[in-house]
């Protein structure tokens, strides 16, 4: 069964965090992966490991210490987040197939606006010409996951500045308004949950022909 696609729309980060933590504690064999889209208030996430010196600068913007893994990231209205509730043994993958897969689903959403991004083996996001368009992060109990990933559209990118993104000095950040992608956000949101879902059956199709 696919997963359900569910858009929520703008919301408060702490609330949704407890929502997914929630959905996936009561989750059983049976229950339908969710793939949820929003954007939420500015908000700045620090994962497990996360160091405090990655906030160059304190400001207004709340800083949230969850329990994905990675370092410091910023969201905030304009971007496309896709949260994913998989059971992954039902997928056939493992975390890194995972990471590699929502990478893919930003790089094929690209692709048909002439923009060329790439993922990378030693830091999980999508860059385009070394400036990242994309975050990911995820936190896996009894083998389901939940988080998933940031895709930066039009937004400020200003918040950004006061941190070391992902833990990365010096890292530029970019957007799809900044490589003249100008499709409404909507429109991307539903492409982006359409190529994962298509990668995922995908990949459970080639690993059932094993």
């Amino acid at each position: 069964m696919v997963p359900l696609i569910k858009h929520l729309g703008l919301v408060e980060y702490q609330q949704t965090w407890q929502a997914m933590k929630q959905f996936t504690a009561a989750r059983n064999a049976d229950t339908r992966d969710e793939i949820w889209l929003l954007h939420h208030f500015p908000v700045y996430t620090q994962g497990l490991a996360g160091k405090p010196e990655h906030l160059l600068h304190a400001s207004d913007i709340p800083v949230v210490k969850i329990d994905r893994g990675g370092q410091i990231t910023y969201h905030g209205p304009g971007q496309i987040i896709a949260y994913l509730m998989l059971d992954l043994r039902h997928w056939k993958l493992n975390v890194r197939g995972l990471v590699r897969l929502m990478e893919q689903a930003v790089i094929d959403l690209l692709v048909p606006f002439g923009v060329i991004a790439q993922g990378r083996e030693e830091a999980p996001g999508v860059y385009v010409d070394n400036a990242k368009i994309a975050a990911l992060g995820l936190k896996i109990r009894n083998g389901c996951c939940y988080h998933g990933l940031a895709f930066n559209v039009d937004m400020d990118l200003a918040p950004f500045a006061y941190i070391n993104p992902c833990g990365f000095a010096g890292l530029r950040v970019i957007q799809a308004k900044d490589l003249g992608i100008c499709a409404p956000r909507s429109e991307l949101e539903l492409q982006l949950a359409q190529n994962l879902i298509k990668l995922l059956q995908q990949h459970k199709s080639e690993k059932s022909a094993q």
